[in-house]
């Protein structure tokens, strides 16, 4: 890939809604040229047949990635785009969601593991850390889950939704709750 070239990614923060209200997340696969075994939110690179559409690359790699149909999605928000500084230069636009209650199952040949942390405990335990990856240290918005670290990009957009959640001026949290008691 060129110095300098963007490359285009959306990815979903899913919340289930039947309780506890679980946040979606994938361990993607050990073998995959991009976060190898890293702890992420559904999502990923633009496809051509998304014909632009972000929230149609959204959706399609939470079918590819978790097995969640878009009958299932309900897509109650945007946050703030979010560009990673290293290594892949991604560009990532989150949506928000509610996802109907149903299976999750993973595609192996990109995803290792889904699994779900409570909403309340994204919004009450995400906080500010440093994380060592070789030699090197880096501050980063993190959430330990069960022996699992979401960190860097991921925990970037975690911290606008949870800022986003407990701003009694914006919208997303009566969306989010709406699209839970649907």
């Amino acid at each position: 890939m060129a110095e300098g070239v963007r490359r285009t990614a959306a990815v979903v923060v899913a919340i289930v809604t039947s309780p506890p209200h679980g946040v979606i997340f994938i361990e993607r696969a050990s073998h995959l040229r991009d976060h190898p075994g890293q702890i992420a939110l559904p999502g990923g690179s633009v496809d051509p047949s998304d014909g632009g559409d972000l929230r149609r690359t959204a959706l399609r790699e939470m079918r590819e990635e978790v097995g969640v149909a878009s009958e299932r999605v309900a897509i109650v928000g945007q946050l703030p785009l979010v560009s990673q500084r290293r290594a892949n230069n991604f560009d990532v636009t989150p949506f928000v969601a509610t996802v109907a209650p149903g299976p999750l199952t993973i595609d192996a040949t990109e995803t290792a593991a889904v699994f779900t942390v409570p909403l309340a405990f994204v919004i009450e335990r995400l906080a500010l850390g440093t994380v060592t990856v070789g030699e090197q240290s880096i501050e980063s918005h993190i959430l330990d889950f069960e022996a699992r670290r979401v960190w860097g990009l991921t925990g970037t957009i975690l911290r606008n939704f949870v800022s986003a959640w407990n701003d009694p001026a914006d919208a997303l949290r009566a969306a989010v709750e709406a699209g839970l008691s649907a």
